[in-house]
């Protein structure tokens, strides 16, 4: 007969929230599993909002993971109660625009919303996309390839051997010394080690973009896959990280994943709001600091230019340099003629062809060639 202590029933619900918690891969320690319940004995409880202060000050979720963190707690103390208001919850990577219409206009079904994919609409359809399993082009093989060398760098703090070089290597000058008896005979050199730079990939999947979605998504996946601190959003009438989707490394599996994460396909644009809602989130701002930026869209905005041009604005003083690729521009003397792209051509760095994958990668791949800073 087993002679260990046996939990008390009133603690049990408790503990059976902090095993939901490490199901949900929460990493909590067992340490902390019995400071709840220290703090719980402390608080009484005498209302739910005092057990929601005692996990959060002893269970510690992470920032980016707190609106996670308080579904469960919901769903598990507040059960049916919580479940009926679950779709009013976004998923923490996921950010919904506001809505522009004053709510007296009729919803666009999702299979009447933009059908041929020519024209910008405002309308919010919400729908599951499919990709087609399609075989690998040139384009992308080269992309893989080439990315690991080729995409920008930059100057790291660590130092490395180097036959010219702004600093002075006076360890291995000394220990080369000693096989001469002490005379210097060469002085060594060091330099600063090249990082890859952080790479930032926004793309338009609004209606508009539909016929080059598919296509920009699997280049997307094939960029993270080549090359690390790269970060991919979709944007439409919703702005949504698929990033941690696309490093799956199987490609079919990758963007069936992302077709899951992301609910806007082919639907209304609203491109300012979508780069506003970005940079208003702190922890999706800083990927932009310092970072390659390539925008791929069309530009074609229902929104006020005045919101986008704001936002372009910003985030061209946070990234390293900024590019907006547009299927628009079919040749070298393009000029946009948009009232949005207008709007925002004296803030970004490149106004180039987005139009295939083969330009998208030669231009990512030439960014390269920019000096190094």
């Amino acid at each position: 007969m087993s002679t260990e202590p046996r939990l008390p029933r009133a603690a049990s619900v408790f503990v059976s929230f902090v095993a939901l918690l490490r199901a949900n891969s929460f990493a909590v320690a067992p340490e902390q599993t019995t400071a709840f319940l220290a703090a719980i004995e402390l608080l009484g409880p005498h209302d739910l909002s005092d057990i929601r202060q005692a996990a959060l000050a002893t269970l510690a979720p992470p920032p980016e993971r707190r609106a996670t963190f308080e579904r469960l707690f919901d769903l598990h103390f507040r059960g049916s109660e919580a479940i009926e208001h679950s779709d009013e919850v976004e998923d923490d990577e996921t950010v919904r625009l506001q809505e522009e219409g004053r709510g007296d206009e009729e919803p666009l079904l999702a299979d009447d919303a933009n059908e041929s994919g020519l024209t910008a609409t405002r309308t919010e359809a919400l729908v599951e996309r499919r990709f087609a399993q399609l075989s690998t082009t040139d384009a992308l093989r080269r992309l893989a390839r080439e990315a690991p060398r080729r995409l920008p760098r930059r100057r790291g703090h660590r130092r490395m051997r180097a036959r010219r070089g702004s600093f002075a290597d006076l360890r291995r000058t000394l220990r080369d010394s000693v096989r001469s008896d002490g005379e210097i005979l060469r002085l060594g050199h060091m330099k600063r080690r090249q990082r890859p730079r952080k790479f930032l990939l926004l793309i338009d999947v609004s209606g508009s973009m539909k016929s080059r979605t598919e296509d920009n998504m699997k280049l997307a996946h094939a960029l993270v896959q080549a090359a690390p601190n790269v970060e991919v959003f979709t944007f439409g009438t919703r702005l949504t990280r698929v990033t941690r989707a696309l490093r799956l490394k199987r490609r079919e599996q990758a963007l069936n994943a992302a077709a899951h994460l992301v609910s806007d396909w082919d639907g209304g644009t609203r491109i300012g709001d979508a780069l506003q809602a970005f940079l208003a989130v702190p922890r999706f701002g800083g990927y932009a600091r310092g970072a390659t930026v390539v925008i791929v869209s069309d530009g074609l905005e229902r929104g006020e230019p005045d919101a986008l041009r704001d936002a372009v604005a910003k985030l061209s003083r946070r990234a390293w340099r900024l590019s907006w690729l547009t299927p628009l521009a079919t040749g070298p003397g393009f000029r946009p003629q948009t009232e949005a792209l207008v709007a925002i051509e004296r803030f970004v760095d490149d106004l180039v062809d987005g139009g295939s994958t083969t330009s998208i990668v030669a231009h990512m791949l030439a960014l390269g060639r920019r000096r190094v800073a």
